[in-house]
Order: structure tokens, then sequence, then C-alpha cells
């Protein structure tokens, strides 16, 4: 519900904005007046002016909320997790691309100035070879059912780790690790509450990160290299800062112009910008967040709640 609104408040004028919500009657929308109000799931894939569906519903709805709206031609941002495994991720590609449709991931993240010249700065080998990278998030959340409820798709693998894991992934050029070793402290609804997991790669290769939902960490990252590392000091999932060997710049995102609730939402303009840019360049998917950067998250997720005992209902089917 959030992360919608957030959304929909960054879009530019001068485009129509559809609201679904599935398993709710009609209720008074918390979203601007321009966006209308649809009880059913069904419907919006009738709407033949859409151009693109964003879904924002939570996790476990991921899924089929994909497969509904590229089985109906529409291209598809969908909410990070893609799904709540390798299966489902992997049938979700492969409708995008039975329907010849874009669909991409949306992990804002990625899109963001300070992310883009990271990207940068290691594709010009300013650090020189990366040895490390080393990543937090932590909030204490799990007041909030969706996280704490396992049926809800809740635990921070799914909802904040994948932060780290998306980051240690693009600093490592999408790169399959070599080993993965993950502990993690679980509640007893069966969901994790806090996630330590050290991932190696080849030539030697390391890296580290920390997910909780229930404190608050540095919510820091640093990538060290033989010439020189990179910090973001704190928001990793959102960065505007960034420290390359002492040198601090900031990355300002521009201001809202509607009320938000989230800190730094305007920057999800940039991932909707990227969706648009693909789509006018006739391309299905993101080379930021492509389709395999999708299924290696997917991947790596798997693992960790495979080795910490994290198991959704998904899981056995």
């Amino acid at each position: 519900g959030n992360t919608v609104r957030f959304a929909v408040s960054h879009v530019s004028h001068g485009r129509h904005l559809f609201r679904v919500r599935p398993e709710e009657g009609p209720r008074r929308s918390f979203l601007p007046a321009a966006v209308r109000l649809y009880d059913q799931v069904v419907m919006l894939p009738l709407l033949l002016c859409a151009d693109v569906v964003y879904v924002g519903v939570i996790h476990p709805y991921h899924h089929g909320a994909c497969l509904l709206f590229t089985n109906a031609k529409k291209n598809v941002l969908c909410e990070k997790p893609l799904a709540m495994n390798r299966r489902e991720v992997q049938e979700i590609l492969a409708s995008a691309k039975k329907n010849d449709v874009f669909l991409m991931e949306a992990v804002w993240t990625r899109f963001f100035p300070a992310s883009v010249e990271i990207r940068r700065l290691l594709a010009q080998g300013e650090l020189g070879d990366v040895k490390m990278v080393r990543t937090e998030f932590g909030l204490p959340l799990m007041h909030i059912p969706r996280l704490s409820q396992k049926e809800l798709g809740g635990g921070t693998t799914l909802d904040l780790g994948i932060y780290c894991l998306q980051f240690i992934s693009m600093v490592y050029n999408g790169e399959k690790p070599e080993s993965i070793q993950a502990t993690a402290v679980c509640r007893e609804t069966g969901v994790d509450e806090t996630v330590v997991v050290a991932l190696k790669y080849s030539d030697n290769r390391l890296a580290v990160l920390t997910s909780s939902l229930a404190m608050t960490l540095p919510n820091s990252a640093i990538i060290v290299g033989t010439k020189g590392s990179i910090q973001i000091p704190d928001h990793v999932w959102c960065p505007t800062v960034l420290d390359v060997n002492g040198k601090v710049t900031e990355y300002p995102l521009p201001e809202p112009y509607l009320p938000i609730n989230c800190i730094k939402s305007t920057g999800m303009r940039y991932e909707a910008e990227e969706v648009r840019q693909c789509l006018l360049k006739g391309l299905k998917e993101s080379s930021v967040m492509s389709h395999s950067d999708s299924m290696l998250l997917a991947e790596l997720e798997d693992e960790i709640r495979r080795q910490v005992g994290v198991v959704y209902s998904q899981d056995s089917k």
C-alpha cells in the first residue's frame, strides 16, 4: 500500500494511473484523486490504454499478478522481490518472454544517481580490483504484520536483505558466488528476523551482509579495492551520498510536489524513467536490472532461506 502511494505520487503529470488491491472490497482510497479504484484485479488488463502495470501488492501476490498482466500483454514493473522463490521468478520471466512484453523487478536503488556513479567508477577501474564488499540494512519493523507473518511473505531476507544482495551482486557484476554461509535469528512464526551472510566469489573476493527487521543498523556499505574504497555512509537502499577515497559527494533528489511519508521516495522516479526509456527503445528488459539479475537474486534468497530454515507455502508447489 505505502509503496504504491509513494510510487504513484512521483509519476509525471499527464499520465493516467489505476489502483488495484486484491482481496479488498470498496474502500476510501489513500492515493491521489487521479487514481481510479478498481475492486477486482482482473479488470486492469481490460484497460487497453495501460502501457505499464506497476505491481505493488505484498510479496505472495507478485507471482499471480505478474502472470495475469503478462498474459494480458501488459508491460510490468513489479516490486521486489519479484516473487517468493526461484521457481516463481522463472515462471514470470517465461510468461514475459512468451507474451513479448517488458518486465522488470523494481529494485529502485540501482537507478539512483549515486548507484550510477558507483557503476561508472567500478567500470573505469577507480578502485582497482575489488576484494571486499560489506553492507547492512536493519530497521525495527517486526510489528508490521506483512513482515512478521510467514503467510504474508514476512522475513528480512526477502524484504531488506534483498537490498544488500542486489548491491553485492551489482558490485560483482552479476557473478554467482562460489559459496554462501548464512546464519539467522528466526521468530516462532517461522520468519527470519536477523540474518548474517558471508559470500565468497572467484579469486578470493568476499562479501558480508547483515539484514534485520529487529534493530536499527548503520545501513551503510563499503566497497574495498586494491586502489581505494567507496562508502555509502547511510541509507544504503536509497543512497544520495558517496565517500570515494575520502572525497564526499552528494547526489540530491528532486523535491517532491506531494507530501511523502517515506524517506527519499522521490527517487522512485528513476526506475520509472528507466522503464520508459526501455519501452521507447523497444527493449523487453533493462540492462541495469535484467532478468538474469532477478534470477540470481532469487537463487541467493532461496539458498539463504534454505540454510536458516525459512520455508514458505510456495516452496512446496
